[in-house]
């Protein structure tokens, strides 16, 4: 069950000739893919890609009709591998996945597929991640692309641009037999746009044929001596090949190329934020017409030297403009300028950051201090004055000052009153009551080393848990705690992993590698039914029906296979009691050799996205519907606070104490609160204290239950006004 649903939208995919195509950018790709002939999809999910992955599920029905085969991978060297099929086989093959983390899985599969060749289209779409809002460590494929020279898209970010490299990049890779790598950048995959359509088409050699009659080639396998000339071949053959294919096609595209004696040279990703930036400056309009000349990169990698030769020619200053460190693009082009005796002067990093996201703030100071060198721009005329205005709305009503552009009021309001918030589990998380149940143990056990892993629960080793000493890597928690297994009391690394990366790479390099070594240590599945951080789609142990997926395989089942003796499986996360014993058991047993737990119960998140829509159609046609949540009584809460620190649910807070003789704030639980119970667990398991209380919320309730209702509503105001009478005798 993903997050999202495409079933509508794929219906854009049966778009002809002619039509205009208005939409996303992921969705544009995919019918890119059906326009090009494509042969066979694969790929892995995780952002900003994710929908990708979706959609092409989704669009099960259109893919059919052009034989074209669609596999959700196990992991992105899964999907990496699946490209083997473009190698002997004029089949045209893409694959999509994560960058850079997933690039580094699929290392492997793609080096030697780019050592050996393809004959094929093989296109390798990856979302590109980098920056501030990136989830995963700074670094950039890039530094991929060149280790394994396979040929590297950067497109301009609208949608007939992405589409043209989806085209082109098979054609390139044809002419080149070199696999294609297409980077998308976070805002290329969710722009909305529009471009004319051509018809869906399928491919004129199909899978049969390979099985049919099979193609052998020694030259395409990278083993000795054929290894040895593919580096060769590389140089001599495939470079020169795709150089000429990217010059006739124009690939890289010239903007007022003579309209001045400085220029940009660009990566086309990052040509939206650079016209925003002149066009605040004054030097472009809102439509891309610049008056500065541009040169944009839709190919990153590799460079033509003859195209910046000509670009540079007869100007007196050229700034690269290129995100994250180390500067590839930049040192390339000085070595150019060098040989071919160019006397432009060169800027890039000198001007702009080292590292990080270039947004629209951090270009234009970057641009205006290049244009004010070369004095394209007076120096004397504040920035304020070449932007456009934007009416902004203002928190406070009193005169401010101002320091340096920003309200000196406004900014001391959000940094005394709006506070870091670090990423937590969403209310009702199934993972919570785990981290919970290991905080309790501590004051029995002391601390214990976690591994962590790449997942929703890598959450926890934040405020309150602070759980999780190190992250390697998806499904890669056992294998990082594997040095950590020795003879001591009472202390046995924990290793936590989801149940997405136990079947991506856990099962192997983790649980059956500590088999293979006889470790002592606890490894925690936390099977919540999905790929949850991913956006839930289905995995082999999902319980959902699929019908084009097997799923329902038992964690337990594949754990026993590789030779695990000690396996306990908690069916039910939220009973605080037996996770906490079963861990118990699990950190204080005399029993040798790895202990893994199961811990399941679905994603809270999944879940609602179901039974909202079911609650939604029940009271809709009138239905009787039941509903829990919990409460706290604030005239037993103690203010004590226990509560929040050992659950940390976005539903606990604070409101001020009813009562005037006890200063400190109440606990009290939000209307978000979905009924999970857990807070109620802990106030059992932990013995705070008995002021939380369950109550049922019912919608369209029977006759009975009105009666009753009514009848407990007049007794309690009954009592109340009794106490009220009785308490204002002694009011003095």
């Amino acid at each position: 069950m993903a997050e999202r649903s495409f079933v509508e939208e794929v219906k854009k995919l049966r778009l002809g000739q002619g039509d205009v195509f208005s939409g996303e950018g992921i969705l544009a790709v995919t019918k890119a893919l059906l326009e090009s002939g494509v042969a066979y999809v694969a790929g892995y999910q995780g952002a900003p890609i994710s929908h990708l992955v979706d959609v092409l599920a989704d669009a099960q029905d259109v893919l059919s009709e052009y034989g074209i085969r669609f596999e959700n991978s196990a992991s992105e060297a899964t999907a990496a591998a699946t490209l083997a099929a473009s190698v002997n086989y004029p089949l045209r093959g893409a694959v999509t996945f994560k960058a850079t983390v997933g690039t580094n899985v699929a290392s492997d599969a793609l080096a030697n597929l780019a050592s050996g060749g393809v004959l094929g289209g093989a296109l390798i779409i990856v979302g590109e991640d980098y920056g501030e809002g990136s989830s995963i460590m700074q670094e950039r494929s890039h530094a991929f692309a060149m280790k394994s020279q396979i040929w590297l898209f950067d497109p301009r970010p609208n949608l007939p641009s992405i589409v043209r490299a989806v085209k082109t990049g098979f054609e390139l890779s044809e002419a080149s037999h070199t696999p294609v790598m297409l980077q998308m950048r976070i805002r290329a995959c969710h722009v909305h746009g529009r471009f004319v359509c051509e018809d869906n088409r399928a491919t004129t050699f199909m899978i049969k044929d390979a099985l049919k009659n099979p193609v052998r080639n020694l030259n395409r396998i990278v083993l000795p001596p054929a290894c040895f000339l593919h580096e060769k071949e590389k140089i001599q053959d495939r470079w020169p090949a795709a150089v000429r294919f990217i010059q006739e096609r124009e690939l890289n595209e010239f903007f007022a190329e003579g309209a001045d004696d400085i220029g940009i040279a660009l990566q086309g990703g990052c040509y939206n934020t650079v016209i925003r930036a002149l066009n605040l400056l004054g030097l472009a309009d809102v439509f891309g017409k610049s008056q500065i000349p541009l040169y944009v990169m839709n190919v990153a990698y590799p460079l033509v030297e003859e195209e910046f030769e000509r670009f540079c020619h007869g100007k007196q200053a050229v700034l690269v403009l290129e995100e994250g460190q180390p500067n590839f693009v930049e040192q390339n082009v000085a070595n150019i300028l060098r040989q071919r005796g160019i006397t432009a002067h060169l800027h890039g990093k000198d001007l702009l950051p080292m590292a990080g996201e270039y947004d629209t703030a951090t270009v234009l100071a970057g641009l205006r201090a290049f244009l004010e060198r070369y004095h394209k721009i007076d120096a004397e005329i504040p920035v304020a004055a070449y932007q456009v205005r934007i009416p902004a709305v203002s928190l406070l009503t009193e005169e401010k000052e101002e320091i340096n552009g920003v309200n000196a009021a406004s900014k001391d309001l959000l940094e005394n009153v709006v506070h870091g918030r670090p990423p937590g589990f969403c209310s009702g998380c199934p993972e919570r009551p785990i981290f919970t149940a290991m905080k309790l143990l501590e004051r029995e056990l002391g601390p214990q080393h976690v591994s962590a892993d790449i997942g929703c629960h890598l959450f926890a080793i934040f405020p309150p848990f602070n759980l999780g000493n190190t992250t390697m890597g998806y499904g890669l928690s056992a294998a990082s705690a594997a040095a950590l297994s020795a003879p001591v009391a009472n202390k046995r690394a924990i290793s936590v992993m989801g149940d997405g990366g136990f079947w991506h790479n856990g099962l192997t390099s983790g649980v059956a590698n500590s088999v293979f070594n006889c470790s002592d240590n606890l490894t925690i599945i936390v099977d919540n039914s999905y790929t949850s951080a991913t956006g839930g789609q289905d995995i082999l142990s999902s319980t959902a029906l699929n019908p084009g997926r097997s799923t329902g395989h038992e964690i337990e089942k594949a754990v026993k296979g590789v030779g695990v003796k000690w396996v306990r499986t908690i069916k039910r996360t939220y009973d605080l009691k037996a996770m906490t014993c079963t861990l118990r058991e699990a950190l204080t047993t005399g029993e040798k050799g790895p202990k893994v737990l199961v811990a399941q119960s679905e994603c809270m998140l999944n879940k609602q996205r179901r039974e909202k829509k079911k609650i939604k159609e029940a009271i809709a046609a009138k239905q009787r519907i039941v509903r829990e949540r919990f409460g706290i009584d604030p005239d037993l809460c103690t203010g004590d606070h226990s509560c929040i620190r050992l659950s940390g649910c976005p539903s606990l807070s604070i409101k001020p104490n009813p009562d005037p003789l006890r200063p400190d704030p109440v606990a009290t639980v939000l209307n978000s609160c979905v009924g999970c119970g857990l807070c109620g667990e802990i106030s059992h398991a932990a013995i705070l204290c008995p002021s939380f209380f369950k109550v049922r919320i019912i919608t369209n309730p029977t006759f009975w239950e009105r009666m009753i209702y009514r009848i407990r509503k007049g007794i309690i105001g009954y009592l109340q006004r009794r106490d009220v009478k009785r308490r204002e005798k002694y009011d003095f």
